[in-house]
Order: C-alpha cells, then sequence, then structure tokens
C-alpha cells in the first residue's frame, strides 16, 4: 500500500472579484513564479503544495475560484469543505475593495461556520496606483474579525506569509493526536457518542 506522504490535508479557497490577481497569487505559492498573461479563470481550478508546520506535514489544496458573477453557483458549491478562505482585492480598484461586503455575506451563506478567513489587499507593488488605503482594509478586516495582509504576487510581498498564517490557524484548531492510544483528543470519555448538535455537513 502506498504510504501517506502527509499527514493533514487543508482545503483552502481563494475568493474574490475577477482580476485581482487570485491565480497569480496561487502560482507564486505554488510555483514561486509570476505570470501577467493569465486568462480568467473558468469555475474553478486548484493547486496543491505541501508545507512543513509544527512538525507535521501539511498538504494544501487551494481552489481558485472564477470571480465572474456567471460561475457563481460552481464556486459556491465549493465553500462547504473549505477549512480557510482567502478573501482577495485589488487595492487599485475601489469595486474590488466595495465587493467584499458581498463576499463576506457568501461565506457566511455557504461555508462551514468555524472556516478561518482571511483578507488579502494584492497589488501592493503598484503604490502610485493605490485607491484603497491600508488603513481601510485594516478596518474591514477587525470588524468582520478576520487577518489581514497586504499582498503582491508580482514582487513577492507576503504571499508566504498569508498561506501559512492561515494554515497554522486552522491548524490551531486540530485535535491533537495522543500518540499513546492513536486516538485524537476530541473524543469525549463522557458517554456521549461525541455528535455535534446543531451541525449540517
Amino acid at each position: 500500500m502506498a504510504k501517506k506522504t502527509y499527514d493533514l490535508l487543508f482545503k483552502l479557497l481563494l475568493i474574490g472579484d475577477s482580476g485581482v490577481g487570485k491565480t497569480c497569487i496561487l502560482f507564486r505559492f505554488s510555483d514561486d513564479t509570476f505570470n501577467t498573461t493569465f486568462i480568467s479563470t473558468i469555475g474553478i481550478d486548484f493547486k496543491i503544495k505541501t508545507v512543513e508546520l509544527q512538525g507535521k506535514k501539511i498538504k494544501l489544496q487551494i481552489w481558485d475560484t472564477a470571480g465572474q458573477e456567471r460561475f457563481h453557483t460552481i464556486t459556491t458549491s465549493y465553500y462547504r469543505g473549505a477549512m480557510g478562505i482567502m478573501l482577495v482585492y485589488d487595492i487599485t480598484q475601489e469595486k474590488t475593495f466595495d465587493n467584499i461586503a458581498k463576499w463576506l455575506r457568501n461565506i457566511q451563506e455557504h461555508a462551514n461556520e468555524d472556516v478561518e478567513k482571511m483578507l488579502l489587499g494584492n497589488k501592493c507593488d503598484m503604490e502610485d496606483k493605490r485607491m484603497i488605503s491600508k488603513e481601510r482594509g485594516e478596518t474591514i478586516a477587525r470588524e468582520n474579525g478576520i487577518k489581514f495582509l497586504e499582498t503582491s504576487a508580482k514582487a513577492n510581498v507576503n504571499v508566504e506569509k498569508a498561506f501559512m498564517t492561515l494554515a497554522e490557524d486552522i491548524l490551531k484548531k486540530y485535535p491533537q493526536k495522543d500518540p499513546a492510544s492513536g486516538t485524537t483528543g476530541n473524543i469525549k470519555p463522557t458517554g456521549d457518542d461525541g455528535s455535534r448538535p446543531n451541525k449540517c455537513c
């Protein structure tokens, strides 16, 4: 039997308006490449990257969604299983920032309640074209209780940090395995069946 090459699998999702640079961020993280000639993502695409965190090998399955409205029904079906979601806007495009509220509503409607979220203001290398101040990004993130970073896929600013921070936050929620018994730490010894109430799957 093939040996599993990782300890945990985290499913992450990139969402945001079309053209904000989601695909560029993904390629910068997964392949360390930057390309300005991407065509718009059709529906959904994904990349895999295995990272090491706290001595565990974690396989990140990162889904890149299409920002266009016409793909909305395809992409929202991917929210449900996501453990971490990155909301991306373009600091040079006011509309992409205004739409963050809409994307947050989508998460509320379609994603698991405990999904980890992070807000990214992308293209921070284009300071001369900036329309959204860093403070505005920080404010909306604070109001929604999520972390915030400004990134540049082109200049490779904070891209790795964003993914690693999100993965760490997901890992913190994971029940730690007890190596002696092989059971996870979240099994309750109180005789209940451990099922979580009011959680639809």
